[in-house]
């Protein structure tokens, strides 16, 4: 069975770690969130969250942004390649916004994993 943890191996916390995110420069984007993403070495999937002060004013209303990136990240971490992923808002939401910022969530992650793979057949055929 597996287990839906969110551990400290699936967290980008580093600097260095977070600028070789944006160093490649490969990006996915909606209304609300802009994902970033690299392959990556270690394989499993790991988060980076970025919610800026301009983004919400309130400590309150950037922590639950944190945390429903996090647990949408932490239910759909087994449906992904090794990526390293830094999710930024774009635009700020509430409760009422929920459904709506599950589905663009679930949309960049189809996204992605289309892209990562279109990516490894490319690798693979070379």
């Amino acid at each position: 069975m597996l287990n839906f943890r969110f551990t400290k191996q699936a967290k980008i916390v580093k600097t260095d770690d977070f600028s070789s995110v944006f160093n490649l420069r490969k990006r996915l984007a909606n209304k609300h969130l802009v994902m970033r993403y690299r392959v990556n070495e270690v394989n499993i999937a790991r988060l980076g969250l970025i919610v800026s002060k301009k983004t919400a004013k309130s400590a309150v209303q950037r922590n639950y942004m944190r945390r429903v990136l996090r647990e949408l990240f932490r239910l759909n971490q087994y449906n992904l390649p090794a990526v390293d992923l830094v999710i930024q808002v774009q635009k700020a939401f509430e409760k009422p916004d929920f459904i709506t910022i599950k589905q663009e969530f679930e949309v960049l992650m189809q996204k992605l994993v289309i892209k990562i793979s279109a990516i490894n057949e490319v690798v693979i055929s070379s």
